[in-house]
């Protein structure tokens, strides 16, 4: 089998050979000062001569006239690695240190057409701009006869070929000292900047008879400033350059719009025979000067003959290209169907080979089969003894499980119910009664145990039956994660439960006492596994499976894994994975045993190091059980005073009791531990009127509805967290005066910074001090009390500390606004006649104490309690108008908009 592996993999690589890409052996980077038609015809013969030299790829980059973009672009070049440079320098000083510092690197260095300020460059290809420049001279000297006004329009003055150009230019215009050079403009090497500077040159002299661009493009610029003028008849323009093709040099001589043009050759072709001879090794000229030559109207449309001649003749090596390049693609696809056709011949014949092979093989291991056959029968009827011996000892041990549990069950229940006597006992001290309840709490994990130990007797006797009650899961699993909160806080561990929204609901048909089981066990197999500072999850969700909905239910943690082998056998008796986590072993298998009598899936996906997850499907409501006699009712054990069970919901519902006490602030205490709740309220009923909620989400509504003096928050919450819960709070213009104190038993820095941000005033850790949380939470209220506004519940006159003479005064006048509220028709009069003042005594005392007239406040007061309304009722904006006294929805919307900073409608959608 190795020779066929073998020789399939050297058919792949000779295969891959084939179809291999052309090497790349040299990269060639170009880096141009500018892109314009000169450059272009430069370009296209730099990539037409590269095709005569295999293995060479191009790059061709362009500054356009930007100093820093050019030097950039070498830069980048010399990073990639090229192996020769090809550089128009935009000006020589700016670009000569780049240039350098790519020569010091051993990269060649080719420049064309200017140079730069150093001789550190291998070779120079381009015309002699100096000896251009000198023969323009010469031309303009003969064509003026020796006398006249000259106007030069430059290329970019720190460029070397606009230096070179001029200075031929004036040496051969010293022996005809009669012709002066007026004027002269730099107009970078380009049109328009030619065209306007011509133009103000045309302006300041009248008398102008010939002018001189650095190039074509120029001088057609100073042409069009000369026509918009009228004077184009004027004068003669000379420029440099001489491209063929409509528009440039060539064609403006032809049509007389230019005298003359002189030929600067692009060179591109000889550029790269330049720069492959020194690639490859082979002799150079470091200085080749390209030749140059007169176009005038007498030659001008020869030129445009010639030229358009060698264009055709491009057009068709082009086309011979792509002819050639379809024609290797076409040899590449018919070599690549030669190899494919010769791998699946050496296959076919491997295949029949093989087939040869396992004949005669199957033959031989049918003989040698038979011989097996027989030791396996024996071995068969040996395995079929032990199993039956297997079988009666386990059968025998759980039978001593079972009567060990019994025996436990008695001691156990009499020490259990002296204890929860001794519990309810007033007599005790802290420290008696923390002892208590960890005896308490141990009795219940002992029980616990047995009754696991006895249900798993009774399921392999097949008596295990389920008892079926109406419930809501999601409420109910907060109920039984409580017993890990305190353990989840022991280590560190962050423990969350998150339900998926879901329309139907999670009211589900099943046996709840053992979906509390279920939940236990699993729990405790992931505390027991997951180290300080890890994650334990559990999560519920809903889908839909043949019609019906199923319950989806993953337990998931951060802990150590488990190992494939181990995997396999998790759900089976007595089965555990080490000797350093001990335990009865049937935990997992009574798990899978409740599940299956659900109708119900369980799976696990675990490995080392990257923990376990357990999940759990199963129908939402039993199959075959009718309706009417399912419990419509259960009883929680946990059920704690004030909870009411709605039999139309048939779900459990905290509905502590608001008193309204005048002489008590309302603390809002949100936390989804019970006993916490009932601690809290404990510490602070006597000096507060306290309300409560399970999460943050009936948080935040009971805060927007009774609008409390301050708020007490836990941080880890199933539904919305405390984070989420305290922003949501200080974002709402109803409640974000209520300071806020946050309950949470991390000690992280990074914990406490994101409660801060989150708008979070006070930070207590647990376990706390009792006589710390009354403190600070007083100071929070004092604090705030002296910046709030004189409204507390949205709807009366702040609590003030004021004499009390006038205290009774304030409270009159809440009394009577908020009687009157919805009255329209009140007025100031109607309040002071009520409280025994005039209006203006009335307007006066009010002002002095509260900062407000009558009118304000009964406004305010309308505005807050129809703010209380829109965030706490369904009713309608119309409404709310007028239950809160208003004439109209559109003046209330006025008010209430000028109060709040937004529309009654915008509140609604941002509330929705």
């Amino acid at each position: 089998m190795k020779h066929v592996l073998f020789v399939l993999v050297a058919l792949f690589c000779l295969l891959m050979a084939g179809c291999a890409p052309r090497e790349v052996r040299y990269v060639v980077g170009v880096s141009q000062c500018s892109d314009d038609e000169w450059r272009e015809q430069m370009n296209k013969e730099i990539r037409r001569e590269a095709l005569f030299y295999p293995g060479v790829k191009i790059d061709i980059r362009t500054a356009k006239d930007n100093n820093a973009q050019q030097i950039a672009d070498i830069e980048s070049l010399i990073g990639e690695g090229v192996d020769l440079l090809i550089v128009s320098p935009n000006e020589a000083d700016a670009i000569t240190p780049v240039i350098e510092k790519a020569y010091n690197k051993g990269i060649p260095v080719v420049l064309v057409d200017r140079k730069i300020r150093s001789d550190k460059y291998t070779a120079y290809v381009g015309a002699d701009n100096y000896e251009i420049g000198r023969q323009v001279g010469s031309y303009i000297a003969e064509r003026l006869q020796g006398k006249g006004n000259l106007v030069e329009v430059a290329g970019l003055k720190a460029s070397t070929s606009a230096l070179e150009r001029h200075r031929g230019l004036m040496d051969a215009l010293r022996e005809t000292p009669d012709i002066k050079l007026i004027a002269s403009a730099d107009a970078a090497w380009l049109r328009v900047p030619a065209e306007k500077a011509f133009g103000d040159i045309l302006s300041k002299f009248p008398d102008i008879d010939m002018v001189f661009a650095h190039n074509d493009r120029m001088a057609a610029g100073a042409y069009d400033a000369a026509v918009k003028q009228h004077r184009e008849h004027d004068m003669l323009f000379v420029g440099i350059d001489a491209l063929a093709g409509e528009g440039y040099g060539v064609e403006q001589v032809a049509n007389r719009q230019l005298d003359a043009t002189f030929i600067y050759p692009t060179g591109g072709d000889k550029v790269m025979e330049v720069a492959m001879n020194i690639l490859q090794g082979r002799d150079y000229t470091r200085e080749t000067v390209l030749l140059t030559a007169l176009v005038n109207k007498a030659n001008a449309r020869i030129m445009q003959m010639q030229t358009a001649h060698i264009g055709q003749l491009d057009n068709k090596i082009e086309v011979l290209d792509k002819q050639l390049d379809t024609y290797l693609m076409r040899y590449s696809s018919q070599r690549m169907l030669l190899y494919a056709c010769i791998v699946i011949l050496v296959l076919v014949a491997m295949l029949l080979f093989f087939v040869v092979r396992a004949f005669w093989t199957k033959n031989r291991l049918n003989a040698e089969l038979s011989d097996q056959k027989k030791r396996l029968e024996e071995q068969r009827d040996q395995l079929i003894s032990l199993s039956k011996q297997l079988e009666e000892a386990t059968h025998a041990k759980l039978a001593f499980f079972t009567n060990v549990s019994h025996d436990f069950r008695t001691p156990l229940t009499l020490i259990a119910a002296p204890v929860n006597q001794l519990a309810e006992s007033n007599k005790l001290g802290e420290n008696e009664r923390f002892l208590l309840n960890i005896i308490q709490k141990n009795v219940t994990v002992l029980l616990r145990l047995i009754n696991q130990i006895l249900d798993f007797r009774k399921f392999e006797n097949g008596k295990l039956s389920m008892t079926l009650s109406r419930f809501d899961i999601s409420e109910n699993i907060k109920d039984w994660t409580d017993a890990f909160r305190t353990l989840s806080y022991r280590k560190h561990i962050h423990f969350t439960v998150s339900v998926e929204p879901s329309e139907e609901g999670y009211v589900m048909i099943a046996d709840a006492e053992k979906m509390e089981r279920i939940t236990y066990n699993l729990l405790s197999n992931a505390f027991k596994f997951t180290p300080e500072n890890g994650t334990i999850e559990i999560k519920l969700s809903q889908f839909t499976k043949e019609g019906e909905r199923w319950l989806r239910y993953q337990v998931s943690d951060t802990g150590i894994g488990m190992p494939a082998e181990h995997v396999k056998h998790i759900f089976e008796s007595f089965y555990q994975i080490d000797v350093h986590h001990a335990g009865s072993g049937i935990g997992l298998a009574l798990v899978k045993a409740f599940v299956e009598m659900h109708g119900g899936t369980i799976a696990v996906d675990s490995g080392e190091g990257r923990g376990t997850v357990f999940t759990l499907e199963m129908p939402v409501q039993q199959n075959g059980v009718p309706e009417e006699n399912v419990e419509k009712n259960i009883v929680l054990t946990n059920l704690k005073e004030g909870a009411v069970l709605s039999a139309d919901q048939e779900t459990i519902q905290t509905a502590p009791e608001v008193v309204e006490r005048d002489d008590k602030e309302t603390v809002l205490i949100i936390d989804d531990n019970q006993d916490v709740r009932d601690y809290v309220k404990s510490l602070l009923h006597d000096k507060y009127t306290v309300i409560e909620a399970s999460n943050g989400q009936k948080g935040l509504q009971q805060a927007m509805k009774y609008v409390p003096d301050a708020v007490i928050c836990d941080v880890m919450m199933p539904v919305m967290d405390g984070m989420e819960c305290c922003r949501r709070l200080k974002s709402e213009v109803q409640t974000s005066h209520i300071p806020v104190m946050m309950l949470t038993a991390y000690t992280m820095d990074e914990q406490k910074v994101k409660g801060y941000e989150c708008g979070a005033d006070s930070y207590i850790l647990k376990p706390f001090s009792a006589r710390l949380l009354q403190v600070r939470l007083r100071n929070l209220i004092d604090n705030r009390l002296r910046l709030q506004s004189f409204f507390a519940d949205k709807t009366s006159l702040r609590k003030e500390p004021i004499a009390d003479l006038d205290k009774g005064f304030v409270e009159k006048l809440r009394a009577l606004i908020d009687e009157q509220l919805s009255n329209s028709e009140l007025s100031v009069e109607d309040l002071g006649d009520k409280i025994g003042m005039s209006r203006v005594q009335l307007y006066r005392k009010s002002k002095a104490l509260t900062g407000y007239s009558p009118n304000e406040l009964l406004r305010i007061a309308r505005l807050k309690k129809a703010a209380s309304l829109l965030a706490s009722t369904e009713k309608t904006i119309a409404e709310i108008t007028y239950e809160v006294g208003f004439s109209s929805p559109s003046y209330f919307t006025k008010c209430y908009k000028d109060y709040f900073g937004e529309s009654p409608t915008d509140f609604l959608k941002r509330k929705g």
